[in-house]
């Protein structure tokens, strides 16, 4: 089937078959490679928990005591469950006390009895950690059959953030209740250069809230609640994003969030992370999305705040089909592909709203299995709040008229203030009037053949072939330190968390990803 915009399927399998050449190499060097944060990861799911008095979790201190000893190489899963056994400490926080005192060292055993052993031990603690993942996904399925699913799609997705975790839950609550299916929590600025995740409930936070295991307790707890009154269930939404991206993910696993902000990219390229370090972590972090049954959402979106949305456009679609094929190599399915997009086109230019109705159908034709997220405009919101609210009102028929699945509220006060509730209500309302109206208009809009809306999204798709396969022949890593998405420059050998990257020796035993792959 050709669909709306008439795309050849001869055209669009060698976009992606370009995509897979592209990010092999990569995907080789994500498995060849560990991270502290995927070693701190598996030390998490094994039952570390709890912080010392500076506020540093006991899980980095473990993975950093190993590390001093042996390195990180040949994971720290042997390591710690051997001095677990020869130290007869069954409680590993407690080893991890012990080992930040300086009363425990780590060795690689080298008899091959006390290896299977500690390989035995670390593998059934991995899987007690997996089962609460389960546990946690089949609890959701329980849910969303006795609440149900919104009865609209696109879902609505709205932003809470005063940094105060206690004064989150009311807002959340007061968003659901007034239509808001999807509350994304953002983080506090700066948080994902933090190699390290902070522990309890938070009250300060700055343009955000800290993300938590204990945060992201209270408001599942409370949006249960709310979705209990409203009877549909309320997804929440944080970040697996940062120098933290493994450990977010195990924690959203065991707490029951829905969505991650998971992007393979953005933390290179807006946050000067390492390219390795990045793709090491969102590998492991994805693997564990799939098993916890969360959709993660990517950000492309970022892409056409910093490059222009109409010559940059193209950029976007490569990086989509890069998204997918890490997200289908780390097993991920495509109900769980949150592939992002946004309405960024400078709105003065001539035609603007049809090429934004090009290149959103053009996402939905490519992906038609995923529930891309549709992402409002940023860049050109001016501080008018009149011409912003009808800015934003486009931008929910594009969502309506495109079949978006998850549509991210636009707030009209976008580079004013912090939204007030106020402003909320009154995007909601905006969302709601078009999607009541014209929710299913995606049924009767069909572009002219040869007409505009076609012939822009086939030179877009042309234009990301040539760039695929020019990536293909320099190398994705290249490409990057180039500055071909977003405009942003990031070689591989520099950026933050490059020194927590190890590559893995022969001998190398992570039983999460042991599991995560049988």
């Amino acid at each position: 089937m050709a669909g709306k915009l008439d795309l050849d399927p001869r055209i669009v399998a060698r976009a992606r078959a370009l995509a897979v050449r592209a990010g092999q190499p990569v995907v080789d060097i994500a498995r060849s490679h560990t991270t502290v944060s995927v070693e701190r990861a598996v030390l998490r799911l094994a039952g570390v928990h709890g912080a010392d008095s500076d506020g540093i979790p006991w899980v980095n201190r473990l993975v950093d005591a190993v590390r001093a000893d042996v390195g990180l190489g040949h994971g720290v899963a042997v390591p710690v469950f051997h001095a677990a056994a020869a130290t007869g400490v069954d409680d590993l926080t407690v080893l991890a006390q012990k080992a930040a005192a300086g009363a425990v060292r780590f060795d690689v055993p080298e008899k091959k009895a006390e290896v299977t052993a500690a390989r035995r031990r670390a593998k059934k603690s991995a899987a007690d950690g997996l089962k609460i993942v389960d546990r946690r996904r089949a609890e959701r399925d329980r849910l969303i059959k006795r609440y149900g699913d919104p009865q609209q799609r696109p879902w609505i997705y709205l932003i809470v953030a005063t940094g105060d975790i206690y004064e989150d839950i009311p807002q959340a609550q007061a968003a659901a209740r007034a239509g808001a299916d999807v509350i994304a929590v953002i983080r506090s600025t700066g948080q994902s250069l933090l190699d390290y995740v902070p522990e309890g409930a938070t009250r300060e936070g700055f343009a955000g809230t800290y993300a938590t295991q204990e945060n992201f307790r209270l408001m599942r707890a409370a949006l249960d609640v709310t979705s209990k009154e409203l009877g549909r269930y309320i997804r929440l939404t944080n970040y697996a994003s940062g120098l933290c991206m493994p450990e977010m993910a195990a924690l959203a696993g065991m707490e029951r969030l829905d969505m991650m902000l998971n992007d393979s990219m953005y933390g290179i390229l807006f946050r000067d992370i390492n390219p390795i370090r990045t793709f090491v972590d969102q590998r492991f972090s994805r693997q564990v999305h799939a098993r916890a049954g969360i959709i993660i959402n990517t950000g492309e979106d970022n892409y056409l705040t910093t490059a222009d949305a109409v010559d940059a456009a193209h950029t976007v679609t490569v990086s989509q089909l890069l998204n997918e094929f890490f997200a289908h190599e780390a097993g991920l399915a495509d109900w769980q592909l949150g592939l992002g997009h946004a309405f960024e086109i400078n709105p003065d230019l001539p035609e603007s709203f049809r090429m934004e109705l090009a290149h959103a159908l053009l996402a939905r034709e490519i992906f038609p299995d995923a529930p891309l997220k549709w992402m409002p405009p940023t860049k050109h919101m001016t501080g008018d709040v009149f011409r912003g609210n009808l800015l934003d009102g486009f931008f929910n028929l594009v969502g309506a008229l495109t079949g978006q699945g998850i549509l991210l509220v636009g707030m009209m006060t976008e580079a004013v203030v912090t939204p007030w509730i106020s402003d909320r209500d009154i995007a909601l309302q905006n969302v709601r009037y078009v999607l009541n109206g014209a929710g299913n208009l995606h049924e009767d809009f069909v572009p002219a053949p040869g007409g505009f809306i076609r012939n822009r999204a086939n030179q877009v798709l042309g234009e990301a072939i040539e760039l695929l396969e020019r990536i293909v022949d320099d190398t994705l890593m290249e490409a990057i330190a180039d500055g071909t998405f977003g405009l942003m420059k990031r070689p591989a050998t520099r950026g933050k968390g490059l020194d927590g990257v190890a590559k893995q020796d022969a001998d190398y035993y992570n039983p999460v990803t042991e599991a995560l792959e049988a």
